[in-house]
């Protein structure tokens, strides 16, 4: 499967690339400035309000805290059955900052998160090819790539979180089978089952094609997957989501419901739609990709040459370790881009060598084009989207909730409205009425107050205020006494 040969360095790892005289070498602290600056151009991003549905973590954090809960994640009083680790990371950090910085608090999280990333990416790819200066290029072309870099890098959602701890699974696996080291073995264990409860069994998917791609990779990889000690700690990696699932009382029905949720995303919509998104699923991953894989598609095109040396056999296990996770997702009917992003690094790493190989020009120009990409970001984080958030949607969630707040006022106040725009309001709610209990579903039988709803329901309540963002809407509706005073 893989040409060419590993090549033992001066070090003497049996995994290390020797490195030859035409590599690149540009400024290792310039890289670093600019993989610092990338980075920090994500943290005006903590103060923009809500974007799409965002505020579902920033209300099952203070749902639970308020109830004490800690297994159960619940969303209007409701169980999610969801996992919930980036809710135990959340609630301590926003009771020490105060719930009304919990988005903040969540987005600072994600950013880490995705930040982190790319240092476990340079990590890795120290440890393979023995230079400190492309394992920062690989990291900076990671944390680049425009999907994650504009959107969802920083975004309050589980996937930046869920990246980090895959994608450090597959690393420490790596780098175990390569120096048979237990150590690395288990500490990828661990952050596999971490994956698991930030989100989901799919965490299981991405490792396992991993895995699968290793045993084939080379014989002294597969004779140490396959020895006593990694059977141990692979079996006690797949038994405690078990553990997790079927013995705690508290999460009955969530393995089925786990199930369901996956069994889902393979029911076509029709056949023209899934030949459609046959076809532009892999080119949605280029242009969400940009600007790296346009740059490194221009030099490939333009030098007629490999993509990368005959020996890099990293660049290889690397490719095919993308391709096996890559194609669950391209060929289910339903599947989103944001599911790909324990993938994003080992982009990071296929582009940045082919940039790499293609010499030290290719590198200079890379550099030309991320330090605009930077410098684009933070025009966009500190004028465009502010300018958004203030005109269209964004400031007008606050608004509502204030102006919701001084309606309802000593009435009881309920939600049926999940989508983003009754999220983004509630969790506005839910930090303003504090220390009232955040809001939920109303009961059965309820004679009087007001609702959050989807739609102006005669038959739920008559319309008090209709709410305005954007293209959408959300009802204000009343029953009872407290229509006598909307």
């Amino acid at each position: 499967m893989w040409s060419g040969r590993y090549e033992d360095s001066s070090t003497g790892d049996a995994g290390a690339i020797r490195l030859s005289s035409a590599t690149p070498s540009p400024g290792i602290a310039r890289l670093q400035w600019l993989y610092a600056l990338a980075a920090a151009s994500f943290l005006p991003a903590l103060a923009l309000y809500y974007v799409g549905e965002e505020a579902i973590f920033p209300i099952t954090s203070l749902e639970m805290w308020q109830h004490g809960e800690w297994v159960r994640q619940i969303l209007y009083g409701m169980n999610l059955k969801h996992n919930p680790l980036l809710n135990w990371l959340i609630i301590p950090l926003a009771s020490l900052a105060g719930w009304e910085h919990v988005l903040a608090v969540t987005r600072a999280i994600t950013i880490a998160a995705t930040v982190g990333t790319g240092l476990v990416l340079a990590w890795l790819c120290k440890a393979f090819y023995r230079d400190r200066a492309f394992a920062v290029f690989a990291a900076l072309v990671y944390i680049t790539l425009a999907d994650s870099f504009f959107f969802r890098g920083w975004l309050a959602y589980a996937d930046p979180l869920f990246a980090f701890f895959i994608f450090s699974a597959m690393g420490c696996l790596w780098l175990a089978c390569d120096r048979a080291n237990l150590g690395l073995l288990a500490l990828g264990a661990a952050a596999l089952f971490c994956g698991f409860m930030t989100k989901a069994l799919t965490a299981y998917v991405f490792y396992g094609g991993a895995a699968l791609v290793l045993l084939f990779a080379d014989p002294r990889y597969r004779a140490f997957l396959l020895g006593p000690a990694a059977w141990a700690i692979h079996l006690a990696a797949l038994a405690l989501p078990f553990a997790w699932l079927f013995l705690l009382p508290e999460n009955t029905g969530q393995g089925a419901r786990m199930f369901a949720e996956i069994v889902a995303k393979l029911g076509p919509e029709g056949i023209g739609q899934y030949l459609l998104k046959l076809v532009t699923y892999p080119l949605e991953a280029l242009v969400r990709f940009a600007p790296a894989t346009f740059i490194a598609a221009y030099y490939l095109w333009q030098r007629r040459a490999p993509p990368v040396a005959a020996g890099d056999r990293v660049w290889r296990i690397a490719l095919w370790i993308a391709l096996i996770g890559f194609l669950p997702y391209w060929l289910a009917p339903q599947s989103s881009m944001r599911y790909l992003m324990p993938l994003y690094p080992l982009a990071g790493l296929l582009i940045g060598r082919m940039l790499w190989h293609a010499g030290a020009g290719a590198v200079a120009a890379t550099l030309r084009w991320l330090t605009a990409v930077i410098a684009i970001k933070f025009i966009v984080v500190f004028v465009a989207f502010p300018v958004y958030q203030d005109q269209y949607r964004g400031r007008n969630y606050e608004e509502a909730a204030r102006d919701i707040l001084r309606r309802a006022a000593g009435h009881p106040l309920y939600v049926t409205n999940a989508s983003a725009r009754g999220l983004s309001v509630t969790a506005h709610l839910d930090v303003l009425r504090r220390p009232a209990p955040a809001l939920t579903f109303p009961p059965g039988e309820w004679a009087s107050g007001f609702v959050l709803a989807y739609e102006a329901d005669a038959a739920t309540g008559q319309l008090v205020e209709t709410y305005r963002f954007g293209s959408n809407a959300l009802y204000l509706l009343c029953r009872g006494e407290a229509c006598a005073e909307k």
